[in-house]
């Protein structure tokens, strides 16, 4: 949703209200369990936070608290809302002088042993985008605690294409633009949330 002046928290949970029950805009919600399906651009970027178990407790308390939108040019509404499956959020964003409200829906929630044997700890979520949003995908957010050597990672995770028409006319140039200052800057809010 575009709009010529900042909503009002009346008119963002009002958004959210209307978003609580839409569908997902791409199918097959859950994908980035896995990955991602064809037709879609895929981002994979990763920062190491740390080693050990204190670490990996530190950057779990950072994405309960969604400090990864801790980045200064956008805002989560709102980040008090708990890391649970079918959890509705908005992502405002100003825009050449407009403002840029996105909905999102959490998926899924990650929390215990990953795929290998047990030696990886993960603790995160995804959120797949809703039909006022104007990208159509699923991004995954996650913390790892690897016991094979110590190490902890913040793994950001993403498929997407362009869904409303403006993000479409400026999607190659633009959308990824914002998608690559996005992945940047939620790394380094992790990695400064967490801290050494």
């Amino acid at each position: 949703m575009l709009t010529l002046r900042p909503p009002s928290a009346g008119d963002i949970a009002a958004f959210v209200g209307r978003q609580q029950t839409a569908p997902f805009s791409y199918t097959p919600a859950g994908a980035t369990c896995d990955r991602a399906p064809h037709g879609y651009v895929v981002d994979h970027n990763r920062v190491k936070l740390g080693a050990g178990e204190r670490t990996f407790a530190r950057a779990v308390d950072a994405v309960r608290r969604w400090e990864m939108f801790n980045i200064g040019w956008v805002t989560l509404c709102w980040p008090n809302v708990p890391i649970e499956a079918d959890r509705t959020v908005a992502i405002l964003i100003p825009l050449f002088g407009l403002w840029l409200l996105n909905a999102c829906r959490i998926v899924y929630v990650l929390d215990g042993d990953g795929p290998s044997d047990g030696n990886i700890r993960r603790f995160g979520f995804a959120y797949g985008t809703l039909p006022d949003h104007m990208e159509s995908g699923e991004e995954r957010f996650s913390v790892e605690w690897r016991r094979d050597d110590g190490s902890v990672w913040y793994d950001l995770f993403a498929f997407s294409r362009p869904r409303h028409p403006l993000a479409r006319l400026g999607g190659p140039f633009y959308s990824r633009a914002l998608q690559r200052r996005f992945a940047r800057d939620s790394l380094r809010a992790m990695a400064r949330a967490v801290g050494p």
